[in-house]
């Protein structure tokens, strides 16, 4: 074989190489990117940098399999309906208190779902990510208006903003908008 055969496969043989590797990262990224979707965006513009932010992301759907992540079961979801609608009630006449209530609910039905919880806002909103990526900026707002809050520099209006996010992730959470009564198998059957 001549030399310049060799030199056409060998440079065959990279250009295939180059195009399967970027073909494999174009087809990584798309995966990322369609199952995080807006949490896709972020981590990029918080890593700077398109590896490494898709290893974060990749990272988390690895620690996630770790933890029993479970659905809740019809009582439990009514319990937690029935908790949530108290805790909006509170709103009108104590809304600061109503917006630690809910943040506390909300972290009682992740850990019942088997989510770790722990003081670590950022670690918590990183696990809500991969199984609950499209809600989990209304956690991180709605975070944020709880620690203001906490330092008195919440108006009422950045408390009712936190409690809409609260529910969008609460009723994503529970599976099932709070306002809706679960149905009973007898009053489906009618």
């Amino acid at each position: 074989m001549s030399t310049a055969a060799i030199i056409v496969i060998v440079f065959a043989i990279t250009a295939i190489a180059i195009a399967l590797l970027w073909f494999l990262q174009k087809r990584r990224s798309d995966r990322l990117h369609t199952k995080f979707g807006p949490e896709y965006e972020r981590t990029l513009a918080e890593y700077g940098d398109q590896r490494k932010a898709e290893s974060e992301l990749e990272s988390r759907e690895k620690r996630i399999e770790k933890y029993e992540i479970r659905g809740l079961t019809r009582e439990e979801r009514e319990r937690f309906a029935e908790s949530w609608k108290s805790v909006q009630a509170r709103f009108v006449d104590e809304p600061q208190q109503a917006v630690t209530g809910a943040h506390k609910l909300l972290n009682e039905v992740m850990r019942t779902r088997g989510y770790p919880v722990s003081a670590e806002f950022e670690e918590n909103a990183a696990t809500l990510s991969v199984e609950h990526p499209r809600v989990v900026e209304n956690y991180r707002l709605a975070c944020d208006i709880a620690k203001r809050q906490e330092r008195s520099r919440a108006n009422t209006e950045d408390l009712r903003q936190a409690m809409v996010s609260y529910r969008v992730l609460f009723e994503d959470l529970l599976g099932a908008p709070v306002n809706q009564r679960v149905r009973q198998p007898e009053e489906v059957r009618r």
